[in-house]
């Protein structure tokens, strides 16, 4: 009986779900992370990623999944604002693959100091208990200099 419940509820929180609510849910996560970052919110930050197991590669290597992501970001940008810098993401592109599997391919820019940084980033999408979560994370970047046209910091 209990799983005959547990098959009713899954069937109804799918019923509900919309390719076009499910981009939004996707893009909100993204956006409560940049928000979270720009405070200097390093654990809401990751708060979009899978915990314990996330895959995150950057620079040509592999992070340590979610806690060895969080050490870096508090190690690397903890210091202060400026070294922390403000974060943007932009020109956000979700692909559903999946009732509860995405990938986005997005962009971003950030300025810390003189210092600029923008890459793209790929991210795969997992609904889990009803959120969607990175399970992986691949950065690819790239130092530039700061122009006035350049995407804007939010």
């Amino acid at each position: 009986m209990k799983s005959l419940a547990l098959a009713l509820l899954l069937l109804a929180s799918a019923a509900h779900s919309s390719p076009k609510s499910d981009r939004a849910a996707i893009l909100s996560v993204i956006h409560n992370m940049e928000d979270a970052w720009n405070r200097g919110d390093f654990r809401g930050y990751m708060a979009g990623f899978k915990n314990p197991d996330v895959v995150f590669v950057s620079g040509g290597k592999l992070q340590d999944g979610w806690k060895g992501t969080l050490d870096h970001y508090i190690h690397d940008y903890g210091g202060s604002p400026e070294e922390r810098g403000k974060l943007h993401f932009y020109n956000m592109k979700v692909d559903l693959l999946a009732p509860d599997a995405a990938m986005l391919i997005g962009q971003y820019r950030l300025q810390r100091g003189s210092r600029v940084t923008q890459g793209i980033n790929t991210r795969l999408f997992k609904k889990i208990h009803g959120h969607w979560l990175i399970t992986m994370n691949h950065v690819s970047a790239y130092d530039v200099t700061p122009s006035a046209t350049g995407p804007a910091a939010r």
